[in-house]
């Protein structure tokens, strides 16, 4: 796959997970009713967002490592929780696996071969 085609795929996920987590803990399944603090959840992902869009290898190689976290609360949420919350789970675990899965092939295309 391309290294355009990765770099598309990483910032439609990241976008779309950001989204996810905003109107997750806003409207659509909040831990308390009328939102929860849990949306500041979004702020590591928003200080990656730019790097991420204009494609630098060291900010994905970081997002590798954070999205593992949001992998794990997924992971947590979708056994713990039952209904709308536990397929918003499910969707954060599917957006949080695209992005890893491209962000390393995002770097592993852009090293140079010795």
């Amino acid at each position: 796959m391309s290294k355009t085609a990765l770099h598309a795929i990483t910032c439609i996920a990241l976008v779309a997970l950001i989204a996810l987590c905003f109107a997750w803990e806003i409207w659509l399944a909040p831990q308390r009713p009328g939102g929860s603090w849990l949306v500041l959840k979004v702020l590591p992902l928003l200080l990656v967002a730019p790097g991420i869009l204009r494609g630098k290898v060291r900010t994905y190689q970081a997002m590798t490592l954070l999205i593992i976290a949001y992998f794990v609360e997924g992971a947590v949420r979708a056994w713990s929780d039952a209904g709308l919350s536990a397929r918003l789970a499910q969707m954060e675990i599917a957006l949080a696996i695209a992005i890893f899965a491209s962000a390393i092939a995002y770097v592993r295309a852009g090293k140079k071969i010795k």
